[in-house]
């Protein structure tokens, strides 16, 4: 760190996220930004969060209640890549016609064309998040993937799979996203966890804050309840109505988790007050000092967040009161990636 660096003054121009001076070489955690919605099928503008959370991210203090100087070990965000901006750009562009027509492409070769580019674009994404995570995984660095709609980090959980056999998944989210090909898209926003069970050698899904979803997904969750574990938004609230302390819930949950974990966090799994742009916005769900106690929780019973991905925030494609979504999001991501540098001893724990 340049030894100019004052953590107390406000972010200086041209510095990186947060308003830190570090470089990729002398960071211990980097972030992958995927600039990428192609198949968001109701709300839009998750595509703009990589930069409207770092944007906002300037305005965070970096003084933090739960860890000490979260900033130290070095925190670096790499540049959207122009690559993924214009295959989003036409895969987009595709997939809303096939949207449209209610994601029925069987009398139609037109859509069926269209349907081809998506689902071959978003296994070119893919293959690119997980080249780009295996490169920082390989260089010993810790990786946060910023979506992006929720099929972003498949390719970075792919490449943390295979670095750390046994990995399991802690899951926040108000949708199961299990379901197959959703719209006819293979890589959907809503399939991607689907993608995973069926691909990528995980020993555990926990899911938290579930409250919207289809049968086939409920019953694909019973199906693998071997491997898979759900905490369903309804359930929670009775377990807190009845009177049961969030730190009993907290530690069920934990209980089903294995010693190493990566974080796949959907912002719209918390309560939609905070984060209304997010594209598929549903009634309840976690408050933000919820998650995060949980989070907290998880790393003090002794297991490792190896890794994590933040999706969904929207700054809204046409809403005035974006920056709202985008200073969650970026508080967010500094309390995940505090949690997540003690979780490995390179901070301590106030």
């Amino acid at each position: 760190m340049e030894k100019s660096f004052d953590p107390n003054s406000a972010a200086a121009l041209g510095t990186g996220i947060f308003g830190l001076p570090f470089k990729e070489s002398d960071s211990a955690l980097v972030y992958l930004p995927v600039p990428w919605e192609a198949t968001a099928s109701y709300g839009g503008g998750t595509a703009k969060a990589p930069s409207a959370i770092f944007q906002a991210s300037c305005q965070v203090d970096l003084c933090d209640g739960d860890i000490l100087k979260p900033y130290e070990p070095g925190l670096f965000c790499l540049p959207e890549s122009k690559k993924i901006k214009e295959w989003n750009k036409t895969a987009k562009a595709a997939a809303q016609k096939i949207i449209s027509n209610g994601g029925d492409v069987s009398k139609n070769k037109v859509l069926k064309k269209s349907l081809d580019l998506v689902n071959a674009l978003s296994e070119k994404l893919n293959q690119e998040v997980y080249q780009e995570s295996r490169r920082i995984l390989d260089a010993k660095k810790i990786l946060a993937i910023i979506g992006g709609d929720h099929s972003t980090p498949y390719g970075a959980i792919k490449a943390a799979a295979e670095k750390f056999p046994g990995l399991g998944l802690l899951h926040f989210d108000a949708h199961h996203d299990l379901r197959k090909a959703y719209e006819g898209f293979t890589h959907s926003h809503a399939s991607i966890l689907y993608n995973v069970l069926e691909t990528i050698p995980v020993s555990r899904l926990v899911q938290v804050g579930i409250r919207d979803f289809c049968e086939e997904e409920a019953d694909y969750a019973r199906k693998k309840s071997a491997q898979v574990s759900v905490f369903y938004d309804s359930q929670i609230k009775a377990a807190l109505f009845s009177g049961e302390p969030w730190i009993g819930i907290v530690s069920r949950i934990i209980s089903q988790l294995p010693e190493k974990i990566w974080i796949t966090f959907d912002i719209d799994g918390l309560d939609p007050r905070l984060c209304p742009n997010t594209g598929t916005p549903v009634p309840g769900g976690l408050d933000f000092d919820q998650a995060v106690y949980l989070i907290a929780q998880t790393v003090k019973s002794g297991r490792k967040i190896v890794g994590f991905d933040l999706n969904e925030v929207s700054p809204g494609s046409n809403s005035k009161n974006g920056e709202w979504d985008a200073n969650v999001g970026a508080r967010l991501l500094y309390k995940m990636t505090a949690w997540t540098l003690a979780s490995l001893g390179l901070r301590e724990i106030r």
